[in-house]
């Protein structure tokens, strides 16, 4: 189960590396004014997006097998759980920006994207506290 843990950790980091960064992408994208820097952009979203999908899939998939070999007990294993399935449909809701950037039709501010940029921050905070501090 260690091992598990450890990949976990790994795929977890590594997918909040992405959400981190994917936003940040659009921010430069929404305030881009040359089309060929625009294009850069769509090729960086599209690449980034493509490469942390399934690593988002492994943090998953190995925190349902370590649920499965320890059990779903705890609130704030409750909360916790909400928070990653919170995240989880940020990160496909980042997968429908990077096809409505490609198209050309982002409609959005780039201080927009500043603030939606925040939300995996606030997330990994909640979830670090909930799973160390386990206040409930």
């Amino acid at each position: 189960m260690l091992w598990l843990k450890a990949f976990h950790i790994f795929f977890v980091i590594s997918w909040f590396a992405g959400l981190f960064y994917l936003p940040r992408i659009f921010v430069n994208h929404a305030m881009a004014q040359e089309q060929v820097v625009r294009e850069r952009l769509k090729l960086m979203e599209r690449k980034l997006y493509r490469f942390v999908t399934p690593i988002g899939a492994l943090a998953v998939i190995t925190g349902l097998w370590l649920w499965l070999g320890f059990g779903f007990s705890g609130a704030w294993l409750h909360a916790k759980t909400t928070l990653v399935a919170g995240l989880v449909v940020y990160h496909f809701y980042c997968g429908h920006l990077v096809k409505e950037f490609a198209a050309d039709r982002n409609s959005r501010s780039h201080v927009w994207f500043r603030f939606f940029n925040e939300v995996p921050v606030l997330v990994l905070i909640a979830v670090v506290i909930l799973v160390v501090v386990k206040p409930f």
